[in-house]
């Protein structure tokens, strides 16, 4: 199928593309969506893919491997999109801040229950947890560089760009909790409000 001229237009942080996973990581995101991690077990995600369990382990070397791909899938893609969005910014800062929010309320949206299993890497062993930190921190980092550089040029009006970027990235974290895709608002809605209530939370000065 094509690509239409709208399409091709958006920049990739803000298209919407449907999610695409093998049956047996749409069975473990089902499992860990529904009954978390302690309370999936191999058998009953084999069973939900129609496979059995040493096939399973054929691709997957655990229940914790499993975890691993959906979360790395997640988070790996919202740091994608968050650098290209802080990059579509020019170096202004308003911008970057709107861009970066929008696209990871985006991704918190379109893809709910694929964020929302993000809690469960508590789960995770120390080597595999820290794999995920590592991410997370390049988020973390990407939205303090953005509430620094406009605290410094006077763009922002912050007293604590840290505990300001905890704040921020702590209520687009906190969507998958409530949003649903059958709602009122859609993920370009809910973006553009959480863009809105991030310009609020720097006290963005007028220009």
């Amino acid at each position: 199928m094509g690509t239409s001229a709208n399409e091709a237009s958006t920049p990739d942080w803000l298209r919407l593309e449907p999610l695409e996973l093998t049956p047996i990581l749409s069975a473990a995101l089902d499992a860990f969506y529904e009954k978390g991690f302690h309370g999936s077990s191999v058998r009953d995600i084999a069973r939900r893919v129609g496979v059995t369990v040493p096939a399973l382990y054929y691709h997957h070397e655990n229940k914790e491997g499993l975890l691993v791909a959906l979360i790395e899938l997640g988070t790996g893609d919202v740091l994608a999109r968050a650098r290209s969005a802080d990059d579509a910014g020019d170096g202004d800062a308003f911008r970057r801040l709107t861009n970066v929010v929008s696209a990871i309320v985006l991704r918190m949206t379109d893809r709910a229950r694929l964020s929302a299993i993000e809690g469960e890497a508590r789960y995770l062993t120390s080597e595999n947890f820290e794999r995920y930190r590592t991410v997370r921190k390049g988020i973390e980092t990407i939205m303090l560089d953005i509430v620094r550089d406009g605290a410094e040029t006077g763009a922002f009006e912050v007293d604590d760009p840290a505990e300001t970027t905890r704040a921020i990235l702590g209520m687009c974290q906190a969507i998958p909790r409530w949003y649903h895709a059958e709602g009122e608002l859609g993920p370009q809605a809910v973006a553009a409000k959480y863009a809105a209530i991030a310009a609020k939370m720097v006290a963005v000065l007028p220009s």
